[in-house]
């Protein structure tokens, strides 16, 4: 049973990247050797972002290397349509050409044995069955957008979407009892208030049906706990989760952060600040760079006030661990979500954009473990629902109490005889066997 090659291959964005970096250090661990492929612009950002020896700590077992995207420095790489378009254009052709490279200037034991990509990088699955590599994909977000992607023809079979993926009803799309209800327009490929961009990110999605054809495994960074109804309906698909960095051990403080893709203008921006100030509760606020245009270096301290911090960046899953926080103010991306989870934090939910809205209904529907903010007709939060919502939050014993419940059982679906172990040693055993 001889160590493999694996080549992981995420798609390029935050929240996709770190649970593929996670999973390839659990995997290296086990032996394997790692060819982590990003696009250019990613690998500069993961590069310049990594701490002074850091890539030291990869050792031998982890190579960074990077292909094209197709697009210039400059392009706006959150405009979704040019992205999709491009990365599907350029990017099989590049994998290939990386692939055969290694494989021709290394002996048999260090070829190319797997590829695991993001379902959103599906196109590898043929790129792998053509050039006779096994495959798996490895799902970052929730089994219930699996089960919902999977179910496209009943969709819009059942009139909830035409054949562009365009909303059709008004009434919400129950999949299950145990799957929180969705409406039409909140379906992640109708992120974007432009057409042509939900059709053309919905025609993409449309292909991955067939890419998980192609695919040995499906893994997902969940747990069968956490989503038991949604597992039912794709019985193939297995979590492996929640992936995370090295666990930190073991409530006054509020944090809140809005993940990679969240804009605030500066309306929606001071809301937040003096909302936060009206709770007379010290707190941590996560602004990145690009992400609110009112804020600079020079105007910080005035939003800070006495009692808040704000930064452009912080170790989520260690700062979400500390018994000081008192809650998570999330846009419920699905890595926000499992950190929050791990922590026992409850939520607080503002969902930006595509499978968030689900994300928020697992957890203040069916988890019971956060609150909505409701905006106004604006869409924007007010600071006064933001003391109310903090007030109401942090008063429920009965909602921390199922917050660390629930951070007790996903502890345990990780170690010895979990779930998540079991299913994650025997994908090892099979890719130490191919």
């Amino acid at each position: 049973m001889s160590n493999k090659h694996v080549l992981a291959l995420p798609y390029p964005a935050q929240g996709h990247v770190n649970p593929f970096m996670n999973f390839s250090h659990e995997i290296a661990k086990h032996g394997s050797k790692i060819t982590f492929v990003s696009t250019e612009f990613c690998h500069m950002q993961m590069m310049s972002a990594m701490a002074p020896g850091k890539d030291s700590l990869l050792g031998s077992k982890i190579n960074l290397v990077s292909i094209s995207d197709g697009l210039c420095p400059e392009d706006d790489r959150n405009d979704f349509r040019k992205l999709f378009v491009s990365v599907f254009a350029t990017m099989p052709t590049r994998l290939e050409e990386l692939i055969r490279g290694i494989n021709n200037a290394t002996n048999g034991e260090g070829k190319i044995s797997c590829i695991i990509a993001d379902l959103n990088m599906g196109w590898a699955m043929e790129v792998a069955n053509k050039m006779g590599i096994r495959g798996a994909i490895l799902w970052p977000a929730s089994a219930a957008c699996i089960a919902l992607i999977t179910r496209i023809p009943n969709l819009i079979d059942d009139g909830f979407i035409d054949s562009n993926g365009t909303p059709m009803q008004r009434r919400a799309i129950q999949l299950h009892s145990g799957i929180p209800a969705v409406y039409p327009q909140n379906l992640p490929w109708n992120c974007s208030p432009d057409q042509a961009t939900q059709k053309c990110i919905f025609n993409y999605v449309l292909r991955y049906a067939e890419d998980l054809k192609l695919a040995d495994w499906w893994l997902c960074n969940t747990a069968y706990e956490l989503e038991p109804a949604a597992f039912s309906l794709v019985p193939k698909l297995l979590p492996v989760g929640p992936i995370m960095a090295n666990q930190q051990p073991p409530c006054s403080v509020i944090y809140v952060a809005f993940g990679s893709f969240t804009i605030l203008d500066p309306i929606q921006f001071k809301e937040i600040a003096f909302g936060l100030e009206l709770t007379n509760r010290p707190f941590l606020l996560v602004v990145r760079p690009g992400s609110s245009n009112i804020l600079n270096d020079a105007n910080l301290n005035e939003f800070e006030g006495t009692r808040g911090k704000i930064v452009r960046w912080a170790p989520q899953p260690k700062v979400l661990n500390h018994p000081a926080i008192a809650c998570f103010i999330s846009h419920c991306g699905w890595n926000s979500t499992l950190d929050g989870i791990t922590g026992g934090v409850p939520f607080l939910c503002w969902p930006y954009f595509a499978d968030q809205v689900l994300d928020m209904n697992y957890i203040c529907d069916v988890w019971k473990v956060g609150l909505e903010l409701k905006p106004d007709q604006d869409g924007r939060i007010l600071r006064g629902e933001f003391r109310k919502k903090v007030e109401e939050l942090l008063s429920d014993e009965s909602i921390r109490a199922r917050s660390l419940e629930l951070k007790e059982m996903v502890r345990s679906v990780t170690e010895e005889g979990g779930n998540s172990y079991r299913n994650f040693n025997n994908f090892i055993n099979w890719l130490k066997k191919g």
